[in-house]
């Protein structure tokens, strides 16, 4: 395996920055933990941005190092040097991260909620393994098999109870865009048929609620067009003042009104439950158009890959395949792999998701505490 160790110079002024975030986030962490004595069960269904360690479960696929070399030490199935935003939600308030649902081995255990994301999961189409109501099935045999087993006697395991009070956590449709312009669909297509990947995300809320959920924290997606891979792969584009494919972006933006209206409508409708919509993507496009604010330099560039600069995207050696380029570790990159983000990115997301900046309504994560 080959390996090129892209170096970056931290000057002054971006060391000061790199400290003071070092400084910071943690006590943005262990702020909101403290406020937090019992942990609420999470439950999270959603794409590759949250799973930790599914895809490796359910099929066997290869997530080999330098994925999970900076915090983990190995590969955990994340794709992502480190943790991913969930795994800092979680550790915000002070519970355990989640172990996958499909995970038989390792001493798993799902008495804090379970992770239900797959990498590259979608909305559509709803019955392809592992889409989003595939994944609220998978939900549905849990719950009925876990309070089997309570029935039966079985201890430390998740009561009637908690499920209800639990948090149930939606972050998904990156893949459904990716699909749409994979397949050259037209804009007035794309547009079309963002609906019904809306109506699956209503769907899975309805459906948990139908199980007694009552506490809904659901993702908005990121901003595609900035991704290093679509960059990479797309030929002729139209980029905006910071780099980014103006088409895609849009698109995104258009989903998340559609997400957000739904998710307003959705309030009306469940008036027991609370939702909470989270805007991703200006986080993570604030992160990218302001890329040295945060420490960062070559926001659109990705840390492991290869071809080099400008975006190191080569989709025939991608992160962890024979060939492959890294970056140094330490290195201040927002892209891991071209797709997915490096802990260091993800540690300032999950700042700002705890920050309530980005909420809607404005709620605290360690609100659903009990």
């Amino acid at each position: 395996m080959a390996f090129r160790v892209l170096a970056l110079p931290i000057c002054g002024s971006l060391l000061v920055v790199v400290i003071l975030l070092a400084i910071v986030v943690p006590l943005l962490f262990t702020s909101a933990a403290s406020q937090c004595k019992h942990p609420p069960t999470i439950f999270i269904f959603g794409d590759s941005n949250s799973d930790t360690g599914g895809l490796v479960a359910g099929l066997g696929f290869p997530i080999n190092l330098p994925n999970g070399r900076t915090f983990f030490r190995r590969s955990t199935g994340r794709l992502s040097d480190g943790r991913l935003v969930i795994d800092f939600l979680c550790q915000s308030l002070k519970t355990n991260f989640l172990n996958p649902y499909l995970d038989s081995l390792g001493g798993s255990n799902f008495t804090n909620g379970a992770n239900f994301a797959i990498v590259g999961s979608s909305t559509i189409p709803k019955f392809d393994p592992f889409s989003l109501n595939i994944q609220v099935m998978q939900f549905v045999r849990f719950k009925a098999r876990t309070l089997e087993l309570v029935s039966a006697g079985s201890t430390n395991m998740i009561s009637e109870e908690r499920f209800k009070n639990a948090l149930y956590m939606i972050d998904i449709g990156q893949n459904d865009l990716s699909a749409a312009f994979a397949t050259n669909l037209s804009d007035l297509q794309l547009t079309k048929r963002l609906p019904t990947v809306i109506r699956e995300i209503e769907n899975a809320v309805k459906a948990i609620h139908a199980q007694g959920g009552r506490k809904f924290w659901i993702h908005n997606t990121g901003p595609l067009g900035c991704l290093p891979q679509k960059l990479a792969l797309i030929e002729q584009k139209d980029l905006d003042p910071h780099g980014c494919i103006l088409r895609y972006n849009n698109a995104a933006k258009l989903f998340n009104e559609g997400l957000l209206e739904t998710c307003q409508k959705l309030r009306s409708e469940l008036t027991d439950a609370t939702i909470v919509y989270v805007d991703i993507y200006s986080i993570k496009y604030d992160l990218i158009a302001n890329s040295s604010k945060y420490g960062f330099s070559n926001p659109l560039m990705a840390c492991c890959g290869h071809g080099g600069p400008p975006y190191n995207y080569d989709r025939n050696i991608t992160c962890s395949e024979p060939g492959h380029e890294v970056c140094s570790e330490g290195s201040k990159f927002i892209s891991w792999d071209g797709i997915h983000y490096t802990e260091a990115a993800n540690t300032i997301v999950a700042s700002k998701v705890l920050s309530k900046a980005y909420s809607s309504p404005s709620t605290a994560f360690d609100f659903f505490c009990q």
